[in-house]
Formats: C-alpha cells, sequence, structure tokens
C-alpha cells in the first residue's frame, strides 16, 4: 500500500508494514528535547515515575534557551533543575549558556536531528526538524517524561496535506512568505492535526534556512508536523553533521492526500501578518503606513545565517531609524560566530543595533525586548498573538528578515526595495 513520508517514518518506528491515517500507534523515538520553560515540569513526572535512568543519555535532550542568560531568580531556578537532572543522568547533549544556541537552530547545526528520525519536544515548534525529512512534532511535559523514561509514545497517524510550490520566487520572496502565504489562505486551523508536506520546483530550489523557516510554522496552521522530502541539498547538509545514521524516506508517487493545494510563487509579494494572528496575512505593499517601535531579527523561525546575511544586505549603511529599536539574535553561539567573521556584527552595531547572546527572549515577551501598551514591533518570529511579546495592547506584525531590516531604516513597514 502506498504512503505517505510520515506515514512511512511512523511506520519504521512502529515496527509496522505499513500505518493509516488515524490509527493509534506506539512509535519508538530518535530523540527528546525540552527547554527551560518545559523540561523542569518534565523531570519533576520523570521522578514521579520512579524510573531511574533515562533511556538514553545521549537522546536525551535539554536547551535552556527561553529566558536565558538567566533574566531573575525564577529563571534561575528553572536552568538549575535542568542542569542538575542533565548531570545526574549523564546527559551528552545538555547545551548551557556559551555553547547553547535557540534549540531549534541548534539541533539540526549539532547534527541531533536526521532524516527518518522521530523527534518530540516538549515545545511546539519542534516540527521545524521536517526540514531534514524527519517527523517531528510538540508534546506536553508530561508525554515528554514518559518518552524520557520509556524512548517510546504513543501518536495517532496525521492525515497528509500536499502543497506544491511551482515558479520562480520574486527577489526578497523566501520561506518566510511561502509559509505566511499559505497559513493567510488556509487558516490558523487549516492542517489542524494533519501533516503538512511541503513539495515543488519552488521548494527544491529553496534553501535549508528556508526550508527551516517553513517547517517551523507549520504548527502555526495547526499541522501535526510539517517536512520536507530529503534531496541532494537536504544530504549535503547533514551529511557532516549527523551523529547517527540516518534513513531517507520519500512518499510513494500513488500515496493518499486529503487534499493537495498549488502555489504560484511568481505571484507572491514578501508577506506581513498583521495582529493578532498569522493567518492575518497581506503583501507588504498592502501594508500602508504602519509606524514602528522595535524591529526583531531572530528566533527559531529566522535567526540563521541567510536571514542575518539578508538583514546586513538591507542595512548597509543605513542607520536604524531614530524611533526604533534594533535587536538582533543570532540562532546559536556558532552562527554569532561566523556573523563576526563575516563582519555582520559590525555592520549590525555600525547602524545601530542591539546584538545580543542567542535567546528566544522577546520572541514570547520573556526579556530582551518587551514591548509596552500600545507599541509596535516588526519581527521575524512566528507567533503574533494577544500580549505575545509584551503588553496586551502592543502589536506584533510578522515579516522575513529583509522587510524587518528595511521597516527598521523607515521606521514604518517596508518593501527591502525601498532602502536598496
Amino acid at each position: 500500500m502506498a504512503m505517505t513520508i510520515t506515514e512511512k517514518i511512523l511506520a519504521r518506528r512502529a515496527g509496522k508494514d505499513r500505518v493509516t491515517p488515524g490509527e493509534l500507534i506506539s512509535a519508538r523515538v530518535d530523540a527528546v528535547l525540552g527547554n527551560d520553560i518545559t523540561a523542569p515540569l518534565a523531570i519533576r513526572e520523570f521522578k514521579k515515575i520512579g524510573v531511574k535512568r533515562v533511556f538514553d543519555p545521549e537522546r536525551v535532550i535539554l536547551v535552556p534557551d527561553h529566558f536565558v542568560p538567566n533574566k531573575d531568580i525564577k529563571s534561575a531556578e528553572q536552568a538549575k533543575i535542568m542542569r542538575e537532572f542533565a548531570r545526574a543522568q549523564g546527559l551528552t547533549n545538555y547545551f548551557e549558556v556559551g555553547r547553547m544556541g535557540i534549540e531549534h537552530c541548534l539541533l539540526p547545526e549539532q547534527g541531533l536531528v536526521g532524516p527518518g528520525d522521530v523527534i518530540i519536544g516538549a515545545d511546539s515548534h519542534t516540527c521545524t526538524y521536517g526540514a531534514v525529512g524527519a517527523f517531528a512534532t510538540g508534546v506536553g511535559s508530561t508525554d515528554l517524561a514518559a518518552a524520557m523514561a520509556q524512548g517510546e509514545t504513543w501518536f495517532k497517524v496525521p492525515e497528509s496535506i500536499k502543497f506544491v510550490y511551482e515558479g520562480e520566487r520574486p527577489e526578497w520572496v523566501g520561506g518566510k512568505d511561502l509559509i505566511l502565504h499559505t497559513i493567510g489562505d488556509i487558516g490558523v486551523e487549516g492542517a489542524l492535526y494533519q501533516a503538512m508536506e511541503f513539495t515543488g520546483p519552488a521548494i527544491d530550489n529553496l534553501s535549508m534556512d528556508g526550508r527551516f523557516t517553513m517547517a517551523n510554522m507549520a504548527i502555526e496552521a495547526g499541522a501535526k508536523n510539517g517536512i520536507v522530502a530529503p534531496d541532494e541539498r537536504t544530504v549535503n547538509y547533514v551529511r557532516d553533521r549527523a551523529q547517527r545514521p540516518y534513513e531517507i524516506f520519500r512518499s510513494d508517487p500513488d500515496a493518499v492526500y486529503a487534499r493537495t493545494i498549488v502555489y504560484d510563487v511568481s505571484k507572491i509579494e514578501p508577506q506581513v501578518s498583521f495582529p493578532h494572528s498569522p493567518d492575518n496575512t497581506r503583501a507588504v505593499s498592502a501594508a500602508g503606513n504602519v509606524e514602528i517601535d522595535q524591529v526583531v531579527i531572530g528566533s527559531c523561525t529566522n535567526g540563521r545565517m541567510e536571514d542575518l546575511r539578508l538583514a546586513a544586505r538591507v542595512l548597509g549603511r543605513h542607520n536604524v531609524h531614530k524611533n526604533v529599536r534594533l535587536i538582533i539574535l543570532p540562532g546559536t553561539q556558532e552562527i554569532y560566530r561566523q556573523a563576526m567573521e563575516e563582519g555582520l556584527i559590525a555592520t549590525f552595531i555600525a547602524v545601530g543595533a542591539a546584538v545580543s547572546t542567542p535567546t528566544c527572549g522577546p520572541c514570547l515577551g520573556g526579556y530582551m525586548g518587551v514591548l509596552a501598551k500600545g507599541e509596535r514591533a516588526v519581527a521575524t518570529t512566528n507567533r503574533n498573538f494577544v500580549g505575545r511579546m509584551g503588553h496586551p495592547e502592543s502589536e506584533v506584525y510578522l515579516a522575513n528578515p529583509a522587510v524587518a531590516a528595511a521597516s527598521a531604516i523607515l521606521g514604518r513597514i517596508a518593501h527591502p526595495g525601498e532602502v536598496i
């Protein structure tokens, strides 16, 4: 029986010849992930189970990244719980300040996720790893605790939606624009508990960084996971990084999909998602005169090298607008180092930006850029719900790094072509 890539991966990890949408299965996991918000609860639940050791100290990964370096006593205590657990369990992959990164940038970079894997994380944007051809999805902290103990968890096999992106992307249009356009089209529940399979010539030509961005935001359409079938670009990315063997799966030509949706990307402009939902999208040319107070470039969605290079290209020798605070957060220490070597950090500082150590920080209104009442921000992050970045009466506009950089220069939502 023909299967999609998602069904094939789940079948393999469930020890079955095939699975069908709606079927309940128990599947082995290749890695489990927790952060400084979710892991402390999972650790407490793990201890209640009575199991002394995690199923595999190399496959339980802990990354404090939301409130670190710690912003207050409470966040310090959260990180301490993780640190002590990691030491007691002998975890190989605990990433502390100075060698950490934003978890969903860090794990692919470190080769801890690969094609054919089943990855769960107590963070909704765990779906990011679908970009390398893995089945990756977010779970609750109690499910994480059970998986830390047993090395397996249960799933209901999702139906798949096939998204086909045809045509050639215009200048300034990247993965962020393709996924924002898609979410704007189908809505925040348009792929509820379904697999979003991204295919087509425009995906073939999309960089790995762009694919990570698309898979990252699958959850914003309600999806169980987002996934791109591995190709030569994928293999080139994972070959020298992979910490363990990987297996490549692809959908059968006659696989059954819940539906197929086709887009002509040549007709897509850079997108902006207006408050207060990721599906409230419009072309940047239709944004109007929206003055802003802050710009954030970073996060697990757009904090990678391609994103920083794009921002630096637009910023060039322009100064940040006098009324705007520009905050840039490289996704990992390695990305930070590479950006320094390429001169990007010098460019950012010269034009008036603040550059931070890797952290989720402002994305969830944690710190390093919390908004006050009435303030507006353009952000390369993934959510713009009410109060997401601070005060309930603040506003967040989602965009790609080029649009964000242009907006920082002009003090309003702007197309990159306005400054280049």
